[in-house]
């Protein structure tokens, strides 16, 4: 398996009460959705929000991955402008 590019800084790592126990209730671990993200799998976004991503990478701006859960569910990972921080969450804690 090749290693994973890592296209920017994740800064600090969170996630919110909701999201954890999304994880905990699929049996996954957020290390696999975070590698996603930070080389460039956005998951399922439509084709704007891909290409929001794609310019986000190049102007410094905020970047979204969605990805499902074993269970179905959906999760949010939000790296903020500054790369400051990243959030795993749920759609409907945002």
């Amino acid at each position: 398996m090749s290693q994973a590019v890592q296209l920017f800084l994740l800064g600090q790592i969170v996630a919110t009460p909701g999201a954890l126990a999304a994880l905990e209730h699929a049996g996954q671990g957020a290390h696999e959705l975070l590698i996603r993200h930070v080389s460039g799998d956005w998951g399922e976004l439509d084709a704007d929000d891909r290409r929001e991503n794609e310019l986000s990478l190049r102007e410094g701006f905020r970047l979204l991955s969605a990805y499902h859960l074993t269970t179905g569910e959906k999760m949010w990972i939000i790296t903020e402008a500054d790369r400051s921080a990243t959030t795993l969450l749920l759609p409907s804690e945002y």
